[in-house]
């Protein structure tokens, strides 16, 4: 069972691999998928077993795998050094970084990610980003500061990314700062933002990530 494991994790990485070179010029579509399943020695069918969503679950992939990048960097500082202020900060940065390599798929992963169906995902995807940043930065809380947290810091990392790729890094980490202003104090944070404006923040900031 391990060696089944270990071969469908390395196989998907080897798809990956050949989607993020073919996205840029076919964008994140069924075509790029079976595309890059046959660069990797996979049939169609054998494709379909190992990607049942297709580019769904490849979307998934490159998200995680900018995420474990992000947590390779982060774990070589000691947060508890820092401010809590300069954890978060850290943690985003990270995150930027992992997705800049891969700019030109990332564009048009945020495109495929925008549409009406594939939302929930996208939510899903930054809510784990933002819950590895927070995991990373020594956060405990088990009541609704739990979710406030992760949902504000979901709507601060995808505009930044947003901004990363639109408006340069400078301009990103301007906005990160302000933001950070305004929500370290912590009766903020659970106000919260509504899983509407959630949506719709995650849903413009990918639109902007694919147009610029």
């Amino acid at each position: 069972m391990s060696e089944a494991k270990d071969w469908a994790g390395e196989t998907e990485q080897h798809v990956l691999d050949e989607a993020v070179r073919l996205a840029p010029a076919s964008g994140w579509s069924r075509q790029t998928v079976v595309a890059a399943a046959a660069a990797a020695g996979l049939s169609e069918p054998e494709a379909e077993l190992l990607l049942p969503h297709g580019a769904r679950d490849l979307a998934a992939l490159l998200s995680r795998r900018h995420d474990e990048k992000a947590l390779a960097a982060l774990s070589l500082q000691d947060p508890s050094t820092l401010k809590i202020r300069e954890r978060i900060r850290a943690g985003v940065v990270a995150r930027l970084d992992a997705a800049r390599a891969d700019e030109a798929a990332v564009r048009r992963w945020a495109g495929f990610l925008s549409l009406p169906l594939n939302l929930p995902l996208a939510l899903r995807l930054v809510w784990e980003s933002a819950d590895h940043i927070w995991r990373w930065a020594g956060d405990t809380a088990t009541d609704e500061n739990h979710y406030s947290k992760r949902a504000i810091l979901s709507g601060i990392l995808i505009t930044c990314l947003a901004i990363d790729m639109a408006s340069g890094r400078e301009a990103a980490l301007a906005h990160l700062d302000r933001s950070i202003d305004n929500v370290m104090a912590f009766e903020k944070w659970k106000a919260g933002i509504k899983p509407a404006e959630l949506a719709r923040d995650v849903a413009g900031a990918l639109g902007k990530m694919r147009y610029r």
